[in-house]
């Protein structure tokens, strides 16, 4: 506790006392919630709220000197995701680094910082009629830079890629307490290390990001969604015919029979499709693709306006474990042509109890499990996946699922690489230690 007190009055002699909490003085809803990052035995002292890049790089440097271990964050949507933190010193929150530094409109690029929300900016964009071209989850709070430290692209990526392709600079805090920079804030950038890579889906293991600019894309003029529903075979069938098309849609979900029931979307599996461009483009692909599910005998539906957007606002939180203490959401990776045998496989495993959608263009996806006693199940669905090149990582589960599972479940051959890295961006092992892959 002394200990604690003095970790408190050190940052509050370097910030002012209002962007300094102690841990008892945290509200209890917001302490349970940043709990979950962190191993059972840890407690940290405080949660700090920089105002500025300046004072973020003055924190950081204490830490370093005083050999602090810290744990990033933004608005902690998905601090809960990946594993859990040991021996933290200090929580180190960027919701106050929240401005818009440039919004380029001729160049199509905006840079900000990283604890802006995403919900926040991409109203400021439509007034350009442009965006960023990501669906995160938890966008209504979820901030810039957790996005990227995440990794977390959504369905979008089928068009657009994913949170790599999105950036183009970011600046962020050395475990020394020195700002660097990768990148720069236009399209076309003089080569070099592409540390923006690096930095993406390193759960702020590396250092804290600060500043991020990505490029943007025009606001389309129309939108409409197409659901196929029916047996695995056919919506396989329909998948292929639409991937092999000159169709361009900007999603492609392949939903599992169960999160099909619980969205009344019909019976069996579910195929769902977006297409975003000019009105008639849109209407052309749409009917399209309706015509491929009619010979297929597939249930066929289509969705514009308001109820396209409540489609995938239900689905998105329906594949979202926050706020369930017992759900388990797991992100896999399998071949493409493996994306159907692999929901199929979850029907037979979770037994009405699990839920999945795989983005069917890259393989990636979410899985979601109701009870934290469905070990087994994941146990089964990750050795499925591995057996298709795949992986599954588990990202939000009960503090006692994770201390029961390997929740990487890493196993190529890239571990010892990770290790050097890790030793080169953070050699004294203060941020995040143990919550990246192989404990790192």
């Amino acid at each position: 506790m002394p200990q604690t007190k003095a970790i408190a009055q050190t940052l509050q002699s370097i910030l002012s006392p209002a962007a300094v909490c102690e841990w008892g003085n945290i509200e209890i809803d917001r302490q349970k919630h940043l709990s979950k990052a962190v191993s059972e035995d840890t407690t940290p002292s405080c949660i700090v709220y920089p105002n500025t890049q300046e004072e973020l790089a003055q924190i950081i440097a204490c830490a370093h000197q005083q050999r602090w271990r810290v744990l990033p964050c933004g608005n902690g949507s998905k601090l809960s995701w990946g594993g859990l933190a040991k021996g933290i010193d200090v929580i180190i929150s960027t919701e106050r680094l929240n401005r818009a530094i440039e919004h380029a409109v001729g160049d199509l690029t905006i840079t900000v910082e990283a604890g802006a929300k995403f919900a926040d900016i991409q109203p400021i964009l439509a007034k350009a009629a442009q965006f960023i071209a990501l669906d995160p989850a938890y966008p209504q709070t979820a901030t810039i830079g957790g996005i990227v430290a995440t990794a977390d692209a959504g369905s979008l990526r089928q068009r657009y890629g994913g949170v790599r392709d999105m950036l183009l600079g970011i600046s962020f805090v050395r475990y020394d307490g020195q700002i660097a920079k990768a990148g720069g804030r236009v399209v076309k950038n003089v080569a070099g290390y592409d540390l923006m890579k690096l930095f993406t889906g390193s759960f702020g293991t590396l250092g804290i990001i600060s500043q991020v600019t990505f490029r943007l894309y025009p606001l389309p003029e129309a939108s409409q969604t197409v659901v196929l529903t029916g047996t695995a075979d056919a919506i396989a069938q329909a998948t292929k015919t639409l991937l092999a098309s000159a169709l361009t849609p900007t999603a492609v979900d392949l939903l599992s029979t169960q999160l099909v029931a619980n969205l009344g979307l019909g019976k069996g599996m579910g195929l769902v499709s977006r297409f975003q461009s000019v009105t008639e483009s849109v209407r052309e692909q749409s009917n399209r693709l309706l015509e491929v599910g009619e010979k297929l005998s597939l249930q066929c539906s289509s969705y514009a306006g308001n109820d396209e957007a409540n489609l995938w606002q239900q689905l998105q939180q329906s594949m979202q474990a926050s706020g369930i203490e017992s759900a388990i959401a797991c992100k896999i990776g399998v071949l493409p042509t493996a994306a159907v045998a692999t929901l199929s496989q979850l029907d037979k495993i979770a037994s009405g109890q699990g839920m999945g959608l795989i983005h069917a263009g890259s393989g990636l996806g979410v899985l979601r499990f109701e009870s934290e006693n469905a070990i087994d199940g994941v146990k089964k669905m990750r050795s499925h996946c591995q057996s298709h090149s795949g992986f599954l990582t588990v990202l939000e589960a009960p503090i006692s699922f994770k201390q029961k599972l390997d929740i990487w479940g890493y196993s190529g051959n890239a571990l010892d690489l990770m290790r050097r890295i890790k030793q080169q961006f953070d050699p004294e092992n203060i941020f995040s230690p143990h919550r990246f892959v192989g404990g790192i």
